[in-house]
């Protein structure tokens, strides 16, 4: 089988790609409003955050190379073929039409448009806005081959342009000093875990599992076909767009640390980074803000797509790529209009059940050689991180479902006995034991499959 060597060039523009498919709304909002939230701590904080942003979304991409799975059903299938159906499906929700995909068009919307039309004239706006957005957005990917050209070579150059330009003056004059920036009670002690829980509404663990198919298609494309070859150019690729990443995370966190001179701790990052643009450079830098966040959830929006599309027509090949296109942006199209804030609080109980999952399974794939992916690893380990992962999830449930009393009789049982239950890590300790029962029942069956072998040569 003959494999093209990739030039640097051809690593970069993979890069660009990925870094445009991850780097989108929540990329944008949450890391600001972490600088706020944490203020003096913001880089205890900050490396928090990195650690769930962006090394974690690059285990997720070796995972994927170091298993030679096509996708993410694929990465879950040795837990059980009907549990990575639910779990592909959960995770395509999430980040197709139910929450990430809506996101991305609210947010740039509520960053650059919001805060000039009346409460009544908003929804107006937010239909026409997301109606032009998402027939982009479907334009841009209904052919999953052009992905490449339509974010690494176009979208990506305007808006990192654009970024430098508001990071450049933001170094130069800077608002405030960070360092003595006010931390909020939270953040006063726990500034290390808080960000690492932030980390979990980039949403980008979850897209490396599913941006899998993509990243694997724009390899071959560009004539890769050994699957060692196809795995390593996508480590190697996805290194540079988590690294460029992971600089402007720790530059917008700061960022938000020292808006904290000039303004009160703002409900979330969107209005917090327009209030930022407004202070740095007047109207127009809001009016370069509004682009640049138009243009980078774009991106994300066509990536999201594109991989929801494939994904679910890979595994229900019945149902045409086109048809899963038109679900995905006509859905998020109309949930888009619910609003920003209804999206983060519906979104945030999924992540909580999911991240445990994520995190178990990205790192149980890449440690598979060495227990010779044996499924009785990932299934204890998996069966142990459930249970912790639903309590989680009603946890971070809006009020409507965390006063009801039998949930919080859980979450009474569950803040007494699990460790670290009110961090929202209580799924540590038992995803630790799990492992350690999975590893432990793998070595007793390798001894009798070697002692019985003994026996039957002799």
């Amino acid at each position: 089988m003959q494999t093209q060597k990739l030039s640097l060039k051809h690593y970069i523009i993979i890069g660009s790609m990925l870094f445009g498919m991850f780097f989108g709304a929540g990329n944008l909002i949450f890391p600001i409003h972490l600088g706020q939230l944490a203020g003096g701590h913001w880089l205890t904080a900050g490396w928090g955050f990195l650690l769930t942003g962006t090394i974690l979304p690059l285990l997720g991409i070796i995972a994927i190379s170091v298993t030679r799975s096509s996708g993410i059903y694929d990465l879950a299938k040795p837990i059980g073929k009907r549990y990575a159906t639910t779990f592909m499906i959960l995770t395509c929700a999430t980040l197709g039409p139910l929450f990430a995909t809506p996101r991305t068009a609210t947010t740039p919307f509520q960053i650059g448009i919001a805060s000039h039309v009346s409460a009544s004239q908003a929804p107006l706006y937010l239909l026409i806005y997301s109606l032009l957005f998402f027939s982009f957005t479907y334009w841009a990917s209904r052919k999953p081959t052009g992905i490449i050209d339509t974010i690494g070579k176009l979208l990506n150059p305007t808006f990192l342009i654009l970024l430098a330009l508001i990071f450049g003056l933001a170094f130069t004059h800077p608002l405030g000093t960070a360092g003595t920036a006010r931390v909020t009670v939270a953040y006063q002690g726990g500034a290390f875990l808080n960000g690492f829980l932030q980390g979990y509404n980039t949403m980008d663990a979850l897209a490396a599992l599913l941006f899998g198919i993509a990243v694997v298609t724009t390899i071959r494309g560009l004539g890769q076909k050994e699957p060692k070859a196809v795995a390593q150019t996508a480590a190697k690729s996805s290194l540079l767009s988590i690294s460029l990443e992971a600089m402007i995370y720790l530059g917008l966190i700061w960022l938000g640390a020292t808006s904290l001179s000039h303004f009160k701790l703002s409900t979330d990052g969107g209005i917090a980074f327009s209030q930022i643009a407004n202070a740095l450079m007047g109207v127009p830098g809001e009016i370069i803000l509004a682009i640049m966040a138009t243009l980078t959830c774009l991106t994300t929006a066509v990536g999201l797509t594109t991989s929801f599309s494939e994904a679910l027509h890979a595994k229900f090949p019945k149902i045409s790529y086109r048809a899963w296109n038109r679900l995905s942006c006509g859905a998020s199209l109309l949930i888009a209009n619910i609003g920003l804030d209804q999206i983060i609080a519906w979104s945030t109980p999924m992540l909580m059940f999911l991240y445990p999952l994520a995190i178990t399974l990205i790192i149980l794939a890449i440690a598979s050689p060495l227990f010779h992916n044996d499924p009785a690893v990932y299934r204890w380990t998996t069966a142990l991180t459930l249970i912790p992962a639903v309590l989680d999830a009603l946890g971070a449930a809006p009020a409507i479902i965390t006063h009801l009393g039998w949930v919080q009789q859980l979450l009474a049982w569950d803040d007494r006995y699990l460790p670290l239950a009110k961090l929202g890590l209580d799924w540590a300790l038992p995803a630790l034991i799990g492992l350690m029962i999975g590893l432990s029942w793998h070595v007793i069956q390798q001894g009798l499959a070697a002692r019985d072998y003994k026996m039957n040569r002799n």
